[in-house]
């Protein structure tokens, strides 16, 4: 073997979360020692323990940490560690750490610099597909009013460096173009330290599929088929699943063969995702346009896993070890994964930071979860809002998505708001029953998650209120008012999340009222966990989980999570009015603030611009006015409520 081939001995995992944690399993696997590293935000991580060793490298801002090279080599030189693998995201497609990987004499986990050079950039990666033959979009390599008006509307703005929807825009219209443009280039530069854009054809309704690729340094290049990623939010994928429903044969062979020479093309060694756009066309078929490619290990990779039998990480570990890649390599049955962020779907996708007061995922058949998170575990603003990925595999699609709902609706994270009943909502919705997905999907079907009014609200009150109430004798809550459980009263009461309950002790359990019903109620059954209840209402057993969390309680059912405040003996101050101007609706920076005191706005107009987790949300005026108060300034972290920008109505 060649100096760049040597087996490998201990492995550095450049990167954190459940990435981390899923590398470090196949290194047990293959008897591969770990080393993790992490910045002084995740001392506590679950992946500096799933690691034999782990090295600090750096401090807040903790994103940053995981982006310093030289502190990276230096963790691999002190633990003796004799290869570096990136993960996804970070230095993953960073041809400069690559190179300074092998220049220090450590096996590289991934495709050469050369590669990812000439792959890195969209618009060289463009380049190359068009000199392969593969189509691409019409499209300008840079994102000007100008060349924007020569294509036409509408089109997409794209960061041309990175990838998971970052820097990317929409604009239907040459008046958004230049707000979008200049939105697109602080997302871009603050998640890859690159601004470069270019603009593309925007296709309404397409068909987002990629091709998993592996090439190993004999010249091999072989496909391990496709992941169809059409359902996404923000341009960012939130449902994977393969074999794409609906595709045809000869689609699914055209884009084999596409992806398999644009790997020839370059030399590539190592997992790769080549990505494409699927046009229907009525009357002469499908339309496949080369989008990019990821030259790393792919979120979504554990899908292709799972139809193969195949272990990515350790055939990657492999090839770099000088192996080969498989080529009989067969598919079976299908699986589909699903992203659980941290999120509020429901409001724009705001991200959601806090601690994570319970995270049980599901153990069922058929069924992988992917996490690098636990409970009492803090999610921050540094890092992207993903906990998790939960896959489901099946003899064919519906049974894969019949145990993909299950697993949901048993998935347990409470503290803070996820996207889970969200993908519920998508999972069950008809469209993708019958397998009619494409990119527009949620704008198309408006897919929410649950209202929590009605049966559920009440159902979360009840299961709060029990909690309660079967505390340990002699307990009693700071803020509920002395004496408020004791059996001499007839009837009592207990403010939950804003609404009145109910209770009266009964034979055999309680009557408690929420609203104008009033439900008799008994605690069958109590599991070994503390914080699951199984609850007979009127004779309907449901199984829940409550998490009494100091001043709240954190309730889960099947369909639901939701946190409910426990109101204080005493009223809290209102909230600042702001009238027409904003608060944050997160905690972030303020990356942009766009008037000063005394600008007249219009309703609509943008007021600051925050950023959460590498993705920016513009905030605009409520209503028109005259500002009259600027709180906040570039740079500044706020906690989420905090007053941003007050504005004032002109008198008429």
């Amino acid at each position: 073997m060649s100096k760049q081939q040597r087996p490998i001995e201990k492995l550095l995992i450049a990167n954190r979360g459940e990435i981390a944690c899923r590398i470090a399993r196949t290194c047990r696997e293959l008897g591969i020692a770990t080393v993790a590293v992490f910045s002084d935000a995740d001392a506590d991580s679950p992946h500096t323990r799933a690691c034999d060793e782990a090295v600090r490298i750096g401090a807040a801002p903790a994103a940053e940490s995981y982006l310093k090279i030289d502190a990276v080599l230096a963790a691999a030189a002190r633990t003796g560690a004799d290869a570096v693998h990136p993960g996804f995201g970070f230095l993953a497609e960073n041809p400069q750490f690559a190179r300074a990987v092998s220049e220090a004499g450590l096996t590289w986990i991934g495709p050469s610099p050369e590669a990812m050079e000439a792959l890195g950039s969209k618009v060289h990666a463009r380049q190359i597909a068009q000199d392969a033959g593969v189509p691409v979009l019409r499209g300008a390599n840079d994102a000007t009013p100008e060349a924007a008006a020569d294509i036409g509307y509408p089109l997409l703005i794209k960061a041309s460096a990175g990838g998971g929807g970052k820097g990317m825009r929409v604009v239907r219209d040459p008046a958004g173009f230049e707000e979008a443009a200049a939105a697109s280039r602080r997302e871009a530069l603050a998640a890859f330290g690159d601004d470069t854009l270019f603009i593309e054809r925007f296709v309404e309704r397409p068909r987002h599929v990629e091709v998993q690729i592996l090439g190993d340094s004999h010249g091999a290049v072989v496909h391990l088929f496709e992941r169809d990623c059409s359902i996404q939010r923000r341009h960012q994928k939130i449902v994977e699943e393969s074999p794409a429903p609906g595709l045809s044969d000869e689609t699914r062979e055209a884009l084999f063969a596409a992806a398999v020479k644009l790997g020839e093309a370059v030399g590539y060694v190592g997992a790769g995702t080549v990505e494409f756009l699927v046009e229907a066309d009525p009357v002469d078929g499908d339309r496949l346009y080369f989008l990019e490619v990821n030259a790393r290990l792919q979120v979504e990779h554990p899908v292709t896993e799972q139809i193969t039998g195949l272990d990515l990480v350790a055939l990657q570990i492999a090839v770099a070890e000088g192996g080969r890649a498989p080529l009989q390599i067969k598919r079976r049955g299908a699986a589909i994964e699903v992203r659980i962020y941290a999120e509020d779907a429901d409001a724009g996708w705001l991200p959601q930071t806090g601690r994570i007061a319970l995270w049980a995922p599901p153990a069922l058949p058929g069924i992988r979860v992917e996490s690098g998170v636990e409970s009492g575990g803090e999610v921050s603003v540094y890092y992207d809002p993903m906990l998790a990925k939960i896959i489901a595999t099946g003899a064919d699609r519906e049974q894969a998505r019949r145990r993909l709902c299950r697993a949901l609706e048993q998935l347990r994270a409470l503290g803070l708001t996820t996207n889970r009943a969200h993908l519920l909502s998508i999972l069950k919705h008809p469209a993708f029953v019958s397998g009619d997905v494409h990119t527009s999907f949620l704008e198309e079907h408006g897919v929410s998650a649950p209202s929590l009014a009605g049966p559920r609200g009440a159902l979360a009150r009840i299961a709060a209120c029990v909690r309660e109430l079967s505390r340990p004798r002699g307990y009693a809550a700071p803020t509920v008012p002395k004496g408020w459980r004791s059996s001499r009263f007839r009837d009592a009461e207990l403010v939950i999340g804003g609404e009145a309950v109910r209770w009266r002790a009964s034979a055999g359990g309680w009557m408690i009222g929420v609203g104008e019903a009033t439900h008799a109620v008994s605690l069958v059954g109590r599991a070994d966990d503390r914080d699951a209840l199984t609850l007979e209402i009127d004779g309907h057993r449901r199984a829940l989980t409550v998490v009494d969390d100091g001043d709240r309680w954190h309730v889960g059912g099947a369909d639901f999570s939701v946190t409910l405040e426990r109101n204080p003996p005493f009223p809290l101050p209102e909230e600042e009015a702001v009238a027409g101007g904003c608060v944050a609706p997160m905690t972030g920076t303020v990356r942009q603030v766009s008037v000063a005191v005394g600008d007249a706005v219009s309703a609509g107009d943008a007021l600051v611009v925050m950023e959460a987790m590498k993705m920016e949300s513009t905030l605009r005026a409520a209503e028109a006015g005259r500002v009259s108060e600027v709180r906040v300034s570039e740079g500044q972290v706020v906690d989420a409520g905090a007053v941003l920008v007050v504005v004032e109505a002109e008198p008429a």
